[in-house]
This record gives C-alpha cells, sequence and structure tokens, in this order.
C-alpha cells in the first residue's frame, strides 16, 4: 500500500500552518489553528484506509483483499463529532472573551511570569527522607533514636492529664463541677 504523495504534503502543510496558528495569542487563530490541525488529522486518517474498494458487504463470490476498511472512515466521524465539540467550546470562550473584556488576545499574566522566574528548588520537596518516619508502620526502636526528617519528628502520644481518668469514660449527662 503506498499513500497518495499529494494527500501527504497538504496534511504536512495542515498540521505545520495548525501548529504556528495554535502558538499565537489571539484566540480566533488559536480555533483556526485547531480546525486546521482536525482536518489534517482527518487526512491522516483518510490515508491510512488506502485504496478505494468495494462497500464491506459480505459476498462469498468478491475475495476480501478487495473489501475496503470501514474502520478508518469510523474514526474520521469520530474525529469530525471531537473536532466540532472543540471547536463549539472554544467559539464559546471567545465569544465570553469578547463580552468581557472586548479583546480576543490573551495578556501576559504577571504571575505566570513570576512562577515562570522563581527558583524550581523547594525545601520541602527536595529535601532527604529519612528511612522510615511512617506513622502507619510498625517500628522497634524508640521515639527517640528513629531516624527522621530533620525539623520533624514523629508524632508522640499526648499523656491524660490525671492518671485515675485514664481508662475511664465520661458519662453522658453527668457535668463536671
Amino acid at each position: 500500500m503506498s499513500a497518495n504523495l499529494t494527500l501527504l504534503l497538504v496534511m504536512g502543510v495542515l498540521y505545520a500552518v495548525g501548529i504556528y496558528l495554535l502558538l499565537e495569542r489571539s484566540l480566533t487563530r488559536v480555533l483556526l489553528g485547531l480546525m486546521l490541525l482536525a482536518n489534517a488529522t482527518n487526512l491522516l486518517l483518510l490515508t491510512t484506509g488506502g485504496y478505494a474498494g468495494l462497500a464491506p458487504v459480505f459476498n462469498k463470490d468478491i475475495p476480501p483483499v478487495e473489501y475496503n476498511d470501514p474502520l478508518p472512515q469510523a474514526f474520521i466521524l469520530t474525529s469530525i463529532v471531537i473536532s466540532f465539540a472543540v471547536t463549539a467550546f472554544m467559539l464559546g470562550l471567545i465569544y465570553r472573551s469578547w463580552l468581557l473584556s472586548r479583546a480576543d488576545d490573551i495578556q501576559v499574566d504577571r504571575e505566570d511570569i513570576r512562577v515562570a522566574t522563581q527558583n524550581l528548588y523547594d525545601d520541602e520537596e527536595d529535601s532527604e527522607i529519612a528511612v522510615e518516619i511512617s506513622d502507619f508502620h510498625e517500628n522497634d526502636q524508640p521515639l527517640d533514636k528513629r531516624e527522621t526528617i530533620p525539623g520533624i519528628g514523629p508524632k508522640r502520644q499526648d499523656k491524660p492529664a490525671k492518671p485515675e481518668q485514664a481508662g475511664k469514660p465520661e458519662r453522658p449527662g453527668k457535668e463536671k463541677a
């Protein structure tokens, strides 16, 4: 099976222009880029289907190699539905953006720039983790001998204030004076 060179070139141009338009700040151009990518994907699926053949209706007189594969056609229909849904969603975003700010361009966000330029090292995430610090596992060592993260010790259980109340639950209805 060989693919049609013209379809491959058109598909490549559609992918290239679609990706270029996706990188723009205008939401309308992003929408056009998504539509071009969807059409390029439909062409890709069409070329994977091979050459045109007979309809896939079974007849014992026709050899199986002469049938057309219906799976790429089903994929193309699915792709059309998905691209229609994405287009409708993007049109809704563009309309809402136009109502709120009367602009189609996405503005530069100062918070995004601050996050992008901050240091990637985080003390909490990048610190060395001890061998066993979980309260859910059995640990035979005493609390003061366990390896822990510096500054974070194991949880100690609080002792009751009065030893006579340690095993006795409070009775409801009896108030303390």
